[in-house]
């Protein structure tokens, strides 16, 4: 292990999963059925589902990792296997950007939400963006054999496309300080956000 992965998969790793769990904790409706698509082992699943006992969740991924924090299924990375309207809210952490056309998800996320779509990814904006974000994927996950296209999209691609599919942004948190000084003036900056959208089809 080089001292990117040992740093990395160490501190960072640990406090970056923390910070999400309160991130995300914080957006989620009472009470709400959660679906985590593209979840991985379903540890930040079951780190809310700690935090906020009210909530459960359940996760769906391409592969089933011998490991799982919560209930997962196994679906085909386009096609959320689960009837409309079956979850109060889909989330997605750090996935959407691994997809050649986040829509794609997102149209099915519209579809079986009830109440909000959360997401957790990144916006391509602001001084070398783009390699930044691709430095960043690359040493989170090529090490697992995680497919890598690189789909970042800024801002204005997020919202343009929300829009398209009917989502109203309720909450939209940037700098979600992922990382501790001075990490994060190279890595946090306006490269994150968390956000909170409601489907217009269920309101």
């Amino acid at each position: 292990m080089n001292i990117i992965d040992s740093l990395h998969g160490g501190y960072i790793y640990k406090r970056r999963v923390a910070t999400l769990r309160d991130a995300l904790a914080e957006v989620m409706p009472r009470d709400a059925r959660i679906l985590d698509v593209g979840c991985g082992d379903g540890l930040v699943a079951h780190l809310i589902h700690e935090k906020r006992p009210d909530v459960s969740v359940e996760g769906i991924d391409i592969m089933l990792r011998p490991k799982r924090y919560v209930p997962i299924v196994e679906f085909d990375g386009r096609v959320i296997p689960h009837p409309d309207a079956s979850f109060d809210v889909v989330m997605f952490v750090d996935v959407l950007h691994h997809t050649d056309d986040p829509a794609v998800l997102l149209r099915e996320a519209c579809r079986v939400a009830r109440k909000a779509v959360v997401i957790k990814d990144h916006t391509r904006d602001g001084f070398l963006a783009g390699p930044t974000l691709n430095f960043m994927d690359w040493v989170g996950n090529a090490r697992h054999g995680v497919v890598l296209p690189y789909n970042f999209w800024p801002k204005k691609q997020w919202l343009r496309t929300f829009d398209q599919l009917g989502l109203e942004t309720e909450a939209w948190q940037r700098d979600v300080g992922l990382y501790p000084w001075p990490l994060s003036w190279i890595f946090g900056r306006s490269l994150h956000f968390v956000a909170r959208l409601r489907p217009r089809n269920h309101s």
